[in-house]
């Protein structure tokens, strides 16, 4: 009898302990069996969190027009600088020599006329001295240089790019003078013109000039019979015709 009793427990211990085996295997292999959560994106991430996200692919692409600018070396840039610069430093000097209004013996400086150009016409290295004049002066004994007949207040204009070497309100026979030095071609040409406006000259000595650039106005200073531009040039130390140089190499 004592023996029968233990046969049951045994059999139910020898179950416990089989079925708590099976739950030990089996339980890992059903989580490792379960299918994994779908992989979370950036966008719903940001949705979720009530946040806007922007991407690459949301932002426009911005082109330059080819044609709204123009590629220039830096050489070019600071050379188109300077010819800018030097144009507005010419029409401001223009416009100062024209309004300016000093007296004198001579009766001051004179308004420019109307029409008349601030700027030299024409184009290239060389340019006449004056937009215009009525007839030359007749020539005598001892005279050297060309005189143009032209009214008073008249503008003169540099015939080229040089410096100033001589800007003065006390030139003797010349009256108020400006000398400047050129160098065109390779040549050393040097302009003079006599006979200015008393407080018309625009440049003074060690100026930089440009072609083309108003440096005063036309009078009868100085030893003079009539109003006139007494224009001298002198190219590599010899003194040339006036009008015969000028006729040919103006643009």
């Amino acid at each position: 009898m004592r023996t029968g009793r233990r046969g049951p427990v045994r059999t139910i211990l020898t179950l416990a302990v089989v079925t708590g085996l099976v739950a030990t295997v089996a339980i890992p292999a059903y989580a490792a069996w379960q299918p994994e959560a779908e992989a979370t994106t950036l966008q719903q991430l940001a949705a979720d969190g009530a946040q806007t996200l922007v991407v690459a692919s949301d932002v426009s692409d911005s082109t330059l027009a080819r044609g709204s600018y123009s590629a220039t070396t830096p050489d070019e840039i600071s050379k188109k600088k300077a010819e800018e610069a030097a144009a507005a430093a010419a029409a401001a000097r223009a416009k100062a020599a024209a309004t300016r209004s000093s007296s004198s013996s001579s009766g001051g400086s004179y308004a420019v006329p109307a029409g008349v150009p601030l700027v030299a016409p024409g184009s290239g290295l060389v340019r006449r001295p004056l937009p215009y004049f009525n007839n030359f002066g007749a020539p005598y004994a001892g005279h050297r240089g060309t005189d143009y007949m032209v009214e008073r207040g008249t503008p003169i204009y540099s015939v080229a790019d040089g410096v100033v070497t001589a800007s003065s309100d006390g030139g003797g026979g010349l009256g108020v003078t400006i000398t400047i030095m050129h160098n065109i071609n390779g040549h050393a040409v040097q302009t003079v013109y006599g006979h200015m406006l008393p407080g018309s000259r625009a440049v003074g000595a060690g100026a930089t000039v440009s072609a083309g650039q108003l440096i005063g106005q036309v009078s009868d200073t100085g030893l003079a019979f009539g109003t006139h531009l007494h224009l001298m040039i002198h190219v590599d130390g010899t003194r040339v015709d006036a009008e015969g140089w000028l006729a040919a190499n103006a643009g």
